[in-house]
């Protein structure tokens, strides 16, 4: 059974990546876009990558058609909870791209809607489905790893140039510079390794060239009864794909994948295990394209066929994570 999907908005960042693949997948039937906005609807509707798509005349099109099932929620940040709201109270599952939003009480209420509904809520997360990643959480919430201590990570871009700032409209982007709208994606990981940290301590900088407002040169610290995560990010890296990494730190081993995407894994042991040697080693991973496998998880959710792999309570404990990073909460 495929599954009757349409997308909400085309201002994300992920926009485009969203629709082509539910517009390529076999198990979504994309019926159409809806983006609010005439002037960015007429500029972008005859691109190449909507050939073919319809495009809803007014949200309520969309919203009030009884048989899409789900909707991706593309829009500007600051728009995506009132979108997401909309979708949950008209019966549709969302997938809504990250972070979300910058108005925690706003995306509880998003998330106590869907679990009155019994809806789904998908966040974007890009690296969830990544075949590294996957290895590195299963090792380390196994306990392969032992007891995690520390993790480092680090996520950066080259400089963001003027064509983002019209599409920024949050808070969130406006203040919480690029660990709020880029590294989200590593605290997401943090979170799933480590869970709730105990105190948050952000250093956030401003220290390019040009727009003094935006802090484009961030550090944090995330601390934990028994261990310490440090996340760095910037906007102002040369060859950033190269460097983004994270090393996870176990008493019994350790992981270190550098770069991310396509995933270069190595693993340490202190002793022969599950098929691995003691000592370090490389860990040959498959690379996947984003998105697709986090498309085809919310598919099998819809479709009964397995629950959710993050609930309901990771996605909240992520935006706030998020939030005290990006020092928008204390």
């Amino acid at each position: 059974m495929r599954v009757k999907m349409a997308q909400y908005g085309i201002l994300h960042d992920h926009a485009g990546g969203k629709t082509r693949v539910m517009k390529e997948s076999s198990e979504v039937d994309l019926a159409g876009i809806c983006e609010p906005d005439d002037e960015t609807k007429q500029k972008h509707e005859q691109g190449e990558l909507y050939q073919g798509i319809h495009w809803f005349s007014s949200p309520a099109e969309m919203l009030d058609d009884e048989t899409i099932q789900a909707i991706a929620i593309q829009g500007r940040v600051a728009d995506n909870l009132d979108f997401a709201q909309q979708a949950l109270i008209h019966g549709k599952h969302v997938w809504l791209d990250k972070p979300a939003g910058d108005d925690l009480q706003h995306f509880r209420r998003v998330l106590d809607l869907a679990t009155e509904k019994n809806l789904f809520v998908q966040l974007g997360y890009m690296f969830r489905y990544n075949t590294g990643f996957q290895f590195l959480l299963d090792w380390a919430k196994s306990g392969k790893l032992g007891d995690i201590f520390s993790v480092r990570a680090r996520i950066s871009s080259g400089s963001v140039n003027q064509a983002h700032w019209g599409r920024w409209n949050s808070d969130g982007e406006r203040q919480g510079g690029i660990m709020f709208i880029l590294a989200c994606h590593l605290i997401d990981i943090i979170v799933a390794l480590l869970g709730r940290p105990d105190r948050v301590i952000p250093f956030l900088r401003h220290d390019g060239a040009e727009f003094p407002w935006f802090l484009d040169n961030n550090l944090v610290v995330f601390e934990y009864p028994n261990g310490q995560a440090t996340l760095e990010s910037t906007a102002l890296e040369v060859s950033s794909g190269a460097s983004r990494r994270i090393e996870v730190y176990g008493t019994t081993g350790s992981a270190i994948m550098e770069p991310l995407e396509p995933p270069q894994l190595r693993l340490c042991l202190d002793a022969d295990r599950d098929g691995y040697r003691q000592g370090w080693q490389t860990v040959e991973v498959e690379p996947r394209p984003r998105y697709v496998e986090s498309l085809r998880a919310l598919v099998a959710d819809i479709r009964g066929e397995k629950q959710p792999d993050r609930s309901l309570d990771h996605e909240y404990t992520v935006q706030e994570t998020v939030l005290r990073a990006s020092g928008l909460l204390p």
